[in-house]
């Protein structure tokens, strides 16, 4: 699905990401984990074709992206932006169909196989009952639900998610990480940024990490969402503690500071 070969990330002259080489499969679920400011987005943005790479290449489906003809590479693969913003008075249905235009090719309205994916869509993500409400009223969950109908409606092999659990209640987070999964289980792809290591850790096969200064680790969740390198990449002690069968990631007391000067009441 994604093949990156030496790819480097700048931003603002800052280096982010060195000679990344990369394999995403089909099956396989991705999460990119990181600090703030360590390239996340910005590696979803250059694998998704919204940007060039500042070194290397990136393909999609071994053609390289830029190759890509744009209603084709819309096919292929979707993108989930960390936010976005509502101008325009759009029911929530409509801002679901627009995800159907990459197969508009030979019309332009859509078909009942187009209403039939966006209600699927909707059904999925437990906003059919808002269909018809202007996308501006929604709550900031309520919103993000509709956006990942509308990717789940585009029908692609490959789903590119930025911080896609933001704004969600709880239970909207753990059923928005099982259907990813499930997907997987479809042989379909996902790569999703996220904070939240225990969804990470339940949802996804694979993790990358991003350090932020260049360096980074990738492999199966199990080699490496490990308590040293989380802790290295994200600049706080990380403990992971068995629970039953599960596995739970907290963050850790950091050592103790014995060389501060004591604080002084000076009123």
């Amino acid at each position: 699905m994604i093949s990156t070969q030496d790819l480097t990330l700048r931003v603002d002259g800052r280096l982010l990401v060195e000679r990344l080489d990369w394999r995403v499969h089909a099956g396989e679920s991705w999460c990119v984990i990181g600090p703030n400011g360590a390239g996340k987005s910005t590696l979803l943005r250059t694998v998704a074709g919204l940007r060039a790479p500042d070194g290397g290449s990136v393909a999609l489906a071994g053609k390289p992206v830029g190759d890509w003809a744009l209603p084709a590479l819309a096919r292929e693969r979707a993108y989930l932006a960390q936010s976005r913003g509502d101008a325009f008075a759009y029911r929530v249905i409509e801002t679901v169909l627009m995800a159907r235009h990459p197969y508009h090719a030979d019309r332009y309205w859509e078909g009942s196989d187009d209403h039939a994916a966006a209600e699927a869509a909707l059904r999925t993500l437990d906003v059919a009952h808002l269909a018809e409400r202007d996308v501006r009223t929604l709550s900031g969950g309520e919103r993000q639900r509709v956006a990942i109908a509308a990717l789940l409606a585009q029908d692609t092999p490959l789903l590119l998610l930025d911080e896609p659990a933001n704004a969600l209640d709880l239970a909207h987070q753990v059923a928005v990480t099982d259907l990813m999964a499930r997907l997987c289980r479809e042989d379909r792809a996902v790569v999703s940024v996220g904070h939240d290591l225990n969804l990470a850790w339940s949802g996804a096969t694979h993790a990358l990490l991003l350090n932020g200064d260049g360096s980074w680790h990738a492999g199966a969740t199990r080699d490496v969402m490990r308590p040293e390198l989380l802790s290295a990449c994200l600049g706080h002690p990380i403990a992971a503690i068995a629970h039953g069968a599960r596995t739970v990631f907290l963050p850790d007391a950091p050592a103790a500071v014995t060389n501060l000067a004591p604080v002084r009441n000076t009123q």
